[in-house]
């Protein structure tokens, strides 16, 4: 239970430090939908979705407004449309992502996951074709967002898979080139990605999940910045200066009361839709708010910038905390619970990267530690596929062999190259294009294949 101080505490980083609920994401199972007919099956998702996402988004606002808490965004995931959807080829694909597109509208949700197909070990007649359906479905809509989960610690990586999606990346940029490439700001690569995630672009409902089900994602960058500065500054007045662990104890308890906000919203929201609560996924997710960033955190542990030396133990030690703290504060902590570092997203990591502090090489390193990966990063235009394929097979790597979930969501810019400006607008912010590696990955994309598992995925 939280104390009176600890309520009122937490009252004051809802006013004054952008504590808000990101998200309430309202799983959907579609397997009773199936059907070899896509008319039918078009039609059995729909009304499903109606039936459940109805009063999502009223009834989200209304306990908004109850507790003063702030819901975001509300969304909705589904079952894999690649395993559901698997008698279809690419162009009832597209079909399928529009009538998705066309159901998160009439819900009023911000967006749809779930157009996702899971290929770590190899691919089925349905995976081809949502992937090649990809460039299209997303250039065509406006809310559906796409995963595409290419490796794991049990079974490796698919470097087919790799391949193809880097050409896919490259397609999709192309077919959205009138917004920037923003079609890829809705589509990721992912190792060991899980079945419960409520945030985007990576949200989908698991095989193994219930029929309809309410995740929430509560986020709070400066709520733990702001933590940190006033822990920092009653030390020094108390003559008792703040060292590092003490820094990991704030961070520890912020994330505890952050979590049990996020529960208690969601928990009230499934009852009210008579449906089962999930989980809380307590993931820093910044947006380009100034004061609700990532970035800046780094900056209240001492670090003139993030990306300077010590900036990827400050991450882990992020991650860890905010991970302890909610764990603490729930039974029922899932999704991915740490800290992202979407560079588009955060206007401190944005700054970062634009001013040479943060290449891709250190933000590849900072994924070694952090929750998920390279994301929200706009490139070249111009990247060869195989260099996409190759930034994609290291970052599964690092998923893979460290058992993590690890992701890239890369916007390759058409038309524009290193040092431009691109601007995806609401929550996915702007940023300045970056170099990538350079060097040839070609010959090795080009062995295909499957890379196989360490030998720690054994153990059972």
């Amino acid at each position: 239970m939280l104390s009176l101080r600890e309520v009122i505490s937490t009252l004051d980083m809802v006013r004054n430090e952008h504590l808000d609920v990101r998200t309430v994401t309202l799983g959907v199972s579609l397997f009773d939908c199936v059907s070899h007919d896509v008319d039918l099956f078009i039609g059995n998702v729909k009304a499903k979705l109606a039936k459940y996402a109805a009063n999502l988004v009223a009834v989200c606002d209304e306990i908004g407004g109850k507790y003063g808490i702030p819901v975001v965004n509300k969304r909705i995931s589904v079952s894999p449309v690649a395993v559901v959807g698997g008698p279809f080829g690419p162009r009832d694909m597209v079909r399928v992502c529009q009538a998705l597109d066309e159901a998160a509208s009439e819900a009023g949700v911000d967006f749809l996951g779930g157009f996702s197909a899971l290929v770590e070990k190899g691919f089925a007649n349905g995976d081809r074709a949502l992937i090649e359906a990809i460039p299209e479905a997303l250039a065509t809509t406006e809310r559906v967002c796409s995963s595409i989960n290419v490796a794991s610690s049990r079974t490796g990586i698919n470097m087919d898979a790799v391949a193809l999606m880097g050409r896919q990346i490259l397609k999709t940029a192309d077919a959205t080139a009138d917004r920037g490439g923003l079609g890829c700001a809705k589509l990721v690569v992912f190792a060991n990605i899980p079945q419960d995630i409520p945030f985007m672009a990576g949200a989908y409902l698991g095989i193994g999940e219930p029929d309809v089900v309410i995740n929430v994602g509560v986020s709070g960058p400066g709520v733990v910045k702001k933590a940190i500065d006033r822990a920092i500054e009653n030390g020094k007045r108390r003559g008792k200066p703040l060292d590092l662990l003490g820094v990991a104890e704030v961070i520890k308890h912020t994330a505890y009361k952050v979590t049990r906000v996020g529960e208690m919203i969601g928990n009230e929201v499934a009852a009210r839709l008579g449906i089962p609560f999930g989980v809380a996924d307590l993931s820093l997710a910044p947006t380009p708010a100034v004061g609700d960033s990532v970035g800046e955190i780094f900056q209240s542990c001492g670090l003139s910038v993030m990306g300077a030396p010590g900036s990827t133990a400050v991450l882990a030690m992020l991650n860890d905390a905010v991970k302890k703290g909610g764990s603490f504060a729930s039974s029922s902590v899932g999704g991915l619970s740490g800290a992202f570092i979407p560079v588009s997203e955060d206007s401190s990591i944005e700054e970062a990267a634009t001013s040479g502090f943060l290449s891709m090489e250190k933000l590849e390193a900072l994924t070694s530690v952090c929750s998920v990966g390279l994301d929200m990063i706009a490139v070249p235009g111009d990247t060869p596929a195989a260099s996409i394929a190759g930034i994609i097979a290291d970052e599964m790597a690092i998923g893979m062999i460290n058992h993590k979930t690890t992701a890239v969501r890369l916007i390759p810019v058409p038309g524009k190259g290193v040092g431009e400006k691109v601007a995806f607008g609401g929550l996915l912010g702007e940023c300045t294009i970056i170099p990538v590696p350079k060097g040839d990955a070609s010959g090795f994309i080009s062995l295909g294949g499957r890379i196989p598992a360490p030998i720690h995925s054994l153990k059972n």
